[in-house]
């Protein structure tokens, strides 16, 4: 019997934990002997945690605490916020500390990306909780750079490739601290790679050309070189042929960019690189790049293309490439 606390906000890393521990399941029963559970009453939560195996072996249970308990028939309630009586609190330790040798537990609290929120370590669950295994699963910083690179490097080899420094490097610009996309990204690279066991930097490039073109398009929108950002859109075009998947990234980094000019006198590149979740070195370059452009430029581009996403997504538009077009030379 073991209870584990996994907690964080990133929520990737505590799925690769929990797969981990699923896949040390006896595979002959591992369907039966696995469960997870987002919404109990308080009887069939104390149940829960006194479950038996169906079969031979280990039984896994999964409870996410964020959504666990209704609260009074109407809303869904965060276990670790949820008010319980101390007699209940005495329940569940006794449930917990006693439940069957061949039942593990684990309880999961995912946090939003960059919050940096912890479980309240004054209230009596979080505090029995507390006790147990207990686990945090944090964000990687963009600047935290030699992380994210053995992160990556540890993907690779998983992958059976070696990636070059260089080509970590521009992969980490490329993608910064979203570590669920270095899993896609690397797997595309080895088959890119193969039958080779090195990844080199130009294999990323050519991996990552829709990002290049997506860079260049906003350069030539800031520059105010619009005939050349209707070219690039259309090549964009031939590869995400719906231009709500260049709307979306463009609005992302449209949004990063304001927050960059607005704070570009009064903050260090580190703490934008914090604010922004990008690469101190992407943050240099952008503020150069945003040198001789207008805040106020930026920010009616901005509502220009949230009008657009909003027709597109409506059915307003007649054309959606047409809408993102407008929006982009009006």
């Amino acid at each position: 019997m073991a209870i584990y606390f996994y907690y964080g906000d990133e929520d990737y890393l505590i799925d690769l934990e929990l797969k981990k521990q699923r896949d040390k399941l006896d595979k002959n029963f591992a369907g039966m002997n696995y469960a997870e559970y987002d919404e109990l009453t308080y009887a069939d939560f104390i149940n829960v945690l006194r479950t038996p195996p169906m079969m031979f072996g280990k039984m896994m249970i999964v409870l996410e605490c964020a959504k666990l308990f209704p609260d009074r028939g109407t809303k869904r309630c965060d276990l670790l916020t949820y008010a319980f009586e101390d007699s209940q609190i005495d329940e569940i330790t006794y449930a917990l500390e006693n439940c069957p040798e061949t039942l593990d537990i684990y309880f999961v609290e995912r946090y939003p990306r960059g919050e940096k929120k912890k479980p309240d370590s004054r209230r009596k669950v979080v505090k029995l909780l507390m006790k147990f295994n207990k686990q945090e699963f944090k964000t990687i910083p963009t600047y935290k750079v030699a992380d994210l690179s053995n992160w990556i490097t540890k993907i690779g080899k998983e992958h059976g490739v070696k990636l070059k420094s260089d080509a970590i490097d521009l992969l980490i610009r490329y993608k910064g601290n979203v570590l669920r996309e270095y899993e896609s990204e690397i797997e595309k690279l080895a088959l890119l790679a193969y039958p080779e066991k090195t990844v080199t930097k130009q294999m990323v490039e050519e991996m990552c050309t829709a990002n290049q073109d997506l860079f260049n398009l906003t350069d030539y929108i800031v520059s105010n070189q619009k005939g050349k950002a209707l070219l690039e859109l259309r090549k964009l075009l031939k590869e995400l042929p719906y231009p709500m998947l260049i709307l979306s990234p463009l609005q992302t980094m449209l949004k990063k960019w304001i927050v960059i000019k607005l704070n570009s006198k009064s903050m260090s590149n580190k703490e934008l690189s914090m604010k922004v979740n990008m690469h101190e070195f992407v943050v240099q370059k952008t503020k150069e790049k945003l040198r001789n452009v207008h805040l106020k430029d930026l920010v009616d581009l901005r509502e220009n293309l949230t009008e657009a996403e909003s027709r597109i997504k409506l059915g307003k538009a007649y054309s959606p490439t047409e809408e993102l077009e407008n929006a982009i030379i009006r």
